[in-house]
């Protein structure tokens, strides 16, 4: 049972946290009467279980599900969701929970954050990316067909309720996936989460719960520090943008189809350290860990068959 704090945010992991998340919403919103369940359809399992677990805690609850996909995270789908709010008469007072990858935190937390200029947003990520990365710090967006997260906001949730036992039902894809997050953290900052990814690649293939807290809460606690130290990106906080340079670029120019993020973001950690190299930033056995450990998680470094110019004039935004 892990809590990491930043800013005004808290941030639990445990297994079975999801389950809880009701009493914890209300112990955090003890005024709130109203709560908006954002989801997707592939997600409505476990909406279902914190829908329960608000009601218990005497929230009147809303649920919204949405088709799943990337192409989701859109302004026009934000404009249907505002509509929704409006008629349900969600005020400030109200909670908006988001259950979901890094899909539905995303944009969940962008709506969240300018409904009404801002109410009480709790996030329930359902996927390895989603804990370890895309539910943390603060960063929300949604995607144009020019680019990825070009307009969004930065707003802390209240809490983000971490629980690996919902990894168990992840695609290996998905799962996969959101390892590139993972060797990400240990690049930019902690070279010994590299070496305990080697050392529990097997209980991670098993999704063992307990190995999973422990990545988890390590990300977590990683992104954390930096955030801390640089909310809004003006410096420091630009690191955790490593491989997402040309991985955004790579997202857009293959539709939001072809890759999913992680595996974009892989590729843009191989061709960025290549970059670097050159530069004579990086050393060659640096660019070998990487490699080997991006290699033992499955994970791609090479895309074919996409166009350089739609990578490039995606990178420019």
């Amino acid at each position: 049972m892990k809590e990491i704090r930043l800013l005004n945010s808290r941030i639990l992991v445990w297994p079975g946290v999801h389950a809880e998340a009701g009493e914890n919403i209300r112990s955090m919103a003890p005024d709130a009467t109203k709560a908006f369940i954002l989801t997707d359809t592939h997600c409505r399992r476990y909406a279902r279980r914190v829908e329960l677990g608000l009601k218990q805690a005497k929230f009147d609850v809303h649920v919204l599900a949405l088709p799943a996909g990337e192409r989701q995270k859109s302004p026009a789908t934000a404009a249907r969701i505002y509509t929704r709010l409006a008629k349900w008469g969600l005020d400030r007072r109200s909670a908006f929970v988001a259950v979901g990858g890094g899909v539905i935190t995303d944009l969940g937390g962008f709506v969240a954050s300018t409904w009404m200029r801002g109410v009480p947003v709790f996030l329930v990520p359902t996927t390895l990316l989603g804990q370890v990365d895309a539910a943390v710090g603060g960063k929300t967006g949604v995607n144009l067909p020019q680019g990825k997260n070009l307009v969004g906001t930065f707003y802390q949730p209240t809490a983000v309720f971490a629980d690996p036992t919902v990894l168990k039902t992840l695609p290996k894809r998905d799962f996969i996936s959101g390892m590139a997050e993972v060797v990400k953290y240990g690049m930019i900052r902690d070279a010994k989460l590299l070496r305990l990814v080697e050392r529990k690649i097997d209980g991670l293939r098993k999704r063992k719960p307990a190995v999973l807290e422990e990545i988890v809460a390590r990300c977590a606690s990683i992104k954390a520090g930096v955030v801390e130290a640089d909310e809004r990106e003006g410096g420091e906080r630009a690191i955790l943008n490593y491989g997402h340079t040309i991985g955004h670029g790579l997202e857009a120019a293959g539709n939001y189809r072809r890759l999913l993020h992680g595996e974009a973001v892989s590729v843009g950690m191989e061709a960025e350290g290549i970059i670097a190299k050159e530069l004579g930033l990086v050393s060659f056995e640096t660019l070998a860990v990487q490699n080997r450990i991006l290699d033992l998680c499955g994970l791609p470094t090479r895309v074919k068959k996409l166009s350089l110019a739609k990578v490039k004039a995606a990178m420019k935004l």
